[in-house]
């Protein structure tokens, strides 16, 4: 087995305390961020990578950040509309934000609904570009795997039939 590569450690991983051992080999999957609620992957970075095998951990990490990024940016907007929706409704009906007991107030499943629907409707279009892009960028990664798995595979050939005419 060759010598042990690196990580690359994003800086909010490594102040959330998450941190593969360093005698690791493999990618890791860290605790889910707080603000898109997706698992950020810690990708393993081998010694003697190829350019192939680099350029497809660079596009797996930027599809990451993006990926990150727009889901951070869509679950504020969601809370926040999600609050200013609970806000008005209560609002109309004359009651507050907390009962008399200091309880937080509610709406029903079918008022909530209404909120997702209209939520859902509205981000339509960013949804659907999104979900394009996201298959785009999925088929390269997928595309350029098959590539890195045959070159891995020539290269083990390769190595074997080195070893025995030798």
């Amino acid at each position: 087995m060759g010598t042990a590569g690196t990580f690359q450690i994003d800086h909010e991983l490594k102040t959330s305390g998450f941190c593969p051992p360093s005698h690791s080999c493999h990618d890791w999957i860290g605790p889910p961020d707080q603000r898109s609620n997706l698992r950020p992957v810690i990708f393993y970075v081998p010694k003697h990578e190829s350019p192939l095998e680099c350029r497809l951990r660079e596009l797996r990490q930027e599809t990451q950040a993006w990926n990150q990024q727009f889901w951070a940016n869509q679950n504020v907007l969601f809370r926040k509309e999600k609050e200013e929706f609970v806000h008005s409704r209560l609002k109309a009906k004359g009651l507050e934000l907390r009962d008399e007991k200091g309880r937080k107030a509610t709406l029903d499943a079918e008022e909530m609904a209404e909120f997702y629907q209209l939520f859902l409707s509205k981000n339509f279009k960013k949804h659907l570009l999104y979900n394009r892009d996201w298959y785009k960028r999925n088929f390269t990664i997928t595309f350029i795997m098959g590539q890195v798995a045959f070159e891995r595979a020539w290269r083990r050939l390769g190595l074997k039939k080195i070893k025995t005419e030798g």
